[in-house]
């Protein structure tokens, strides 16, 4: 599946924002891994954002029938992972996502620009 013809694929950048999380990356791994083809990495300035992102989108994609295949991590706010098989979420703590450095890690990954994340791109940079 290619990641850019998951259709729903705004619909998690949505979800994610709907709570301000910050500094939203989205990664391609097709051909890199079979863990999935998508990675969406946000952050949060607390461990009670990094919830409520987290809670946030299992509850904005339930609306749209999209439920997780599994949901870790939750009740300490430090990275969320959840895991609707395509496409995996990581919700950190700002502090902990700069020390795992995902980023860093799958520097391979060609990154993807969704029109819901330029319109949140662009709406930062006002």
């Amino acid at each position: 599946m290619k990641a850019d013809a998951i259709p729903s694929l705004d619909l998690y950048i949505e979800a994610a924002s709907e709570k301000k999380a910050s500094n939203l990356v989205v990664l391609d791994l097709q051909g890199l891994t079979s863990i999935a083809d998508v990675f969406i990495i946000c952050s949060g300035r607390s461990n009670r954002q990094v919830n409520a992102i987290a809670d946030s989108i299992v509850a904005g994609l339930k609306k749209h029938k999209i439920k997780p295949l599994s949901v870790e991590g939750t009740g300490k706010g430090h990275w969320i992972l959840l895991d609707y098989g395509h496409v995996v979420i990581h919700v950190f703590y700002e502090p902990v996502r700069q020390f795992f450095d995902l980023e860093g890690l799958w520097a391979d990954a060609k990154r993807i620009t969704t029109p819901a994340l330029k319109k949140l791109q662009d709406g930062n940079q006002k």
